[in-house]
């Protein structure tokens, strides 16, 4: 499983809990003032595996890092938005298929400006995009299946995150960094009985604690994802589709 990356800002966790598709499908309607402000978190949030795809369709990292600046200018405005379908569901989706359309579009036009007039849409993180594009697996995978994998890490980003702040909060933040890597059955990880002695914990009480963080993780991965889906009904099948894009 690829491991998360450092750099997204803690700060938009709590307000991507309240960031709905349904929200920002409103963008247009004049009774949803902050619908555009969601969007914008959202691209925040996701510009890393928009500006991978770029990168693997083989634009080099100033074009890759100009295009994907140049779409969410394109995509933030809101004639742009209120195009978006609701029949697509994931909000995975409608960006994916929005960036290859835009993309498609600078192809076939090679005249126009595609840099976003010199605007800077979308803050990178402190770790560069070319930084952690250099990370990504040596053999060559398409466009899309990058683009899913890091959509999938991000969201994944985001629940370890959360996790991690709520056993900082009860000043368990040792049990947390001692528990993470069993998140996933890695059969590799520390040794309970190695575990328990420094935690002063039994080995009982820590596959006690490891059963409920592992529920903890997946409620909040599945909220994850209903941000993101415009049917709640396609929850579950958008959870086991990610959890087997981080599984490959």
């Amino acid at each position: 499983m690829n491991r998360p990356s450092e750099g997204q800002n803690p700060e938009g966790t709590g307000r991507f809990g309240t960031t709905h598709w349904s929200v920002v499908l409103r963008a247009g309607d004049p009774q949803a003032p902050d619908a555009h402000a969601c969007l914008t978190h959202l691209c925040q949030t996701y510009w890393y595996p928009l500006y991978g795809c770029v990168r693997r369709h083989g634009y080099s990292p100033a074009d890759a890092q100009d295009l994907t600046q140049a779409f969410f200018a394109k995509l933030l405005e809101k004639d742009q938005i209120s195009l978006a379908d609701p029949a697509r569901g994931r909000f995975r989706t409608f960006l994916l298929r929005s960036l290859e359309n835009f993309l498609r579009t600078q192809h076939r036009d090679r005249n126009t400006q595609k840099r976003g007039g010199g605007r800077e849409i979308i803050s990178w993180d402190a770790r560069t995009a070319e930084e952690r594009y250099s990370d990504e697996p040596v053999e060559p995978s398409a466009p899309d299946a990058l683009f899913e994998r890091q959509w999938a890490n991000t969201l994944l980003e985001q629940v370890l995150r959360q996790l991690r702040l709520e056993f900082a909060a009860s000043g368990r933040i040792e049990l947390f960094d001692a528990l993470e890597p069993h998140l996933w059955g890695d059969d590799t990880a520390t040794p309970y009985a190695q575990i328990a002695p420094p935690l002063e914990m039994t080995v009982v009480a820590v596959r006690v604690t490891l059963h409920r963080l592992r529920h903890r993780f997946h409620e909040l991965f599945r909220t994850a994802i209903l941000n993101t889906v415009n049917d709640p009904a396609d929850a579950d099948d958008e959870l086991r589709h990610l959890r087997q894009v981080l599984a490959g």
